[in-house]
């Protein structure tokens, strides 16, 4: 082990798609501790080496914590460090290790963080929204009516999810059914080679979907997404094809339920 790492356990984020998202840090940790705790040895093992680490895998998954907790301590106890990884992205952000952070911190004992890859804020960093603000909440729970109720009360967030590839349709299809005016962000295929980053009417959304990779979601704010700007891009599209005003206004009313007046309005400010 080497000398400047320190007897604790660190959280690493690890790449979310493209392995070449990892820090200096990072790979200086991973290279040093005695032991990775990590969800599927196979899928840490494919980073590992790709960057000539040799460190021991331990798996760690949401169906083992409570039994590796012992295991871990009696590393620390010994003065052994321990780095913990997710499959993808960043520990603890709806990845298995808050039981073992919180029994690390109880035995008195530190948690260093290493910063670097999250889908959440990859997906942020990509999208127009107005406010810095946003709300997240991992995934959603299975229920229906606990979805309905999670999309009625948080019309006035910029409400940010993850949603797994079978499941994201059966979602945006309550989505639309109660908020059928909502504007969604997704992102899809963060950081690989078909990485697919949208902002769309929620209608649009489900029209074009791939139900392929892990989604991560924003829905606008209804009270802050500047519907204005799309409305523009929209209507700048439709006026290189020649179309009239009368057909732009029913085209953009008809596929993306825009206010009417809104569209108007806007069109009348283009020819300003």
């Amino acid at each position: 082990m080497a000398s400047q790492i320190e007897t604790a356990l660190y959280t690493v984020a690890t790449p979310i798609g493209n392995l070449a998202d990892i820090t200096l840090r990072a790979l200086e940790i991973l290279k040093n501790v005695d032991v990775i705790a990590c969800e599927d040895t196979r899928v840490t093992s494919r980073l590992c080496e790709k960057y000539g680490i040799k460190t021991r895998l331990i798996s760690y998954h949401k169906f083992s914590e409570n039994k590796r907790v012992e295991l871990f301590l009696s590393y620390l106890s010994e003065g052994k460090s321990i780095a913990l990884v997710s499959d993808a992205g960043t520990p603890l952000i709806s990845d298995p290790g808050e039981i073992l952070v919180k029994n690390v911190v109880e035995a008195g004992y530190g948690v260093i963080p290493i910063c670097g890859a999250s889908a959440v804020i990859t997906l942020l960093q990509s999208v127009q929204r107005n406010g810095e603000g946003f709300k997240f909440i991992g995934f959603l729970p299975r229920s229906k009516g606990q979805i309905e109720e999670i999309f009625l009360k948080n019309k006035t967030e910029n409400l940010v999810f993850y949603e797994s590839p079978n499941r994201i349709e059966d979602t945006l299809k309550i989505l639309a059914k109660v908020r059928p005016q909502a504007i969604i962000s997704y992102g899809r295929e963060l950081t690989k080679k078909f990485e697919e980053i949208k902002t769309e009417q929620i209608g649009i959304v489900l029209n074009d979907l791939k139900q392929k990779g892990e989604f991560v979601c924003l829905i606008h704010s209804e009270n802050n997404f500047d519907i204005e700007n799309l409305i523009i891009e929209k209507a700048l599209i439709l006026k290189e094809l020649r179309l009239c005003d009368k057909d732009i206004i029913n085209a953009l009313c008809a596929l993306f339920e825009f206010p009417k007046n809104q569209v108007k309005q806007v069109l009348y400010k283009l020819q300003g």
